[in-house]
């Protein structure tokens, strides 16, 4: 499982994608999610754009990406 430190309150989903390098792009990102390929929390996200915020799992491709946040909460 791979960290992610959040800067911020929230970040797109497609760009959670693109920035971890699970997508190549940002367009990429969206078609993944538009095909049900990501799961947020263990649940299939199809919104390319959810507001993915600390304590959220992202999963694809047998990845997992854990977003924490740089505040340290």
């Amino acid at each position: 499982m791979e960290q992610f430190e959040l800067r911020g309150e929230h970040i797109a989903l497609c760009d959670l994608l693109k920035l971890t390098g699970i997508a190549d792009s940002g367009g990429q990102g969206k078609s993944m999610v538009a095909e049900g390929l990501v799961k947020v929390d263990g649940v299939i996200e199809r919104r390319k754009t959810a507001k993915i915020r600390a304590g959220q799992q992202v999963s694809a491709f047998g990845q997992t990406i854990q977003v924490v946040d740089t505040q340290g909460v």
